[in-house]
């Protein structure tokens, strides 16, 4: 199957997860991600606003600075890598492109992914290997290699949505792990 239909597929099975489903989700991974399992107090956490059936929800981002982290945000502003801002609380943040939410502060720049311990990378899909299968705008494959060696690069998603094995390119950045609602962080070998 190609990536465009795997997108398709997936997207369609997201949008039939009902409101319910979605919200206890999103509270067990925000419980995963504090736990000291997956992050530390005073740890650098890159992650995302999570739009329309993505997993995860933006109060996991407040507890995640409740956690102690310090959190960054992407921030659309072409087609090429992403650049970042610190997250400052749910009123701090703008609409951006493709329906996303952005602080409102500083831009760091693209090389602000350098301080991260953690990237949380949203994903339609994962396959055992690590590779990921994203929107398709390709600025996460474009900003990843960014990061400094050895910076956890972890794909956020439903249980349902583990693979064995799912179409790559050149290009696709491997993930180092997997943060699902049930099975909370699984680290590829």
């Amino acid at each position: 199957m190609t990536k465009w239909r795997w997108r398709k597929e997936l997207l369609s099975e997201r949008r039939r997860v009902p409101a319910s489903v979605r919200f206890a989700e999103a509270l067990s991974l925000s419980t995963h991600l504090t736990s000291g399992r997956v992050v530390r107090p005073g740890q650098t956490v890159c992650a995302y606003v999570p739009v329309a059936s993505e997993p995860g929800s933006a109060q996991m981002l407040d507890d995640l600075n409740d956690f102690g982290a310090r959190v960054l945000l992407p921030i659309v502003t072409g087609e090429g890598p992403l650049d970042w801002g610190w997250y400052a609380g749910k009123d701090s943040l703008r609409p951006g492109p493709y329906g996303l939410r952005e602080p409102i502060g500083e831009v760091l720049g693209t090389s602000a992914l350098r301080i991260a311990d953690l990237v949380m990378v949203p994903a339609l899909a994962v396959d055992r290997n690590g590779v990921r299968l994203g929107r398709g705008a390709g600025h996460y494959d474009q900003s990843l290699p960014l990061s400094a060696n050895g910076t956890e690069l972890v794909a956020v998603v439903r249980d349902q949505e583990i693979f064995e094995a799912l179409p790559s390119e050149p290009h696709d950045v491997r993930m180092t792990a997997v943060l699902t609602p049930n099975r909370g962080l699984l680290r590829f070998v």
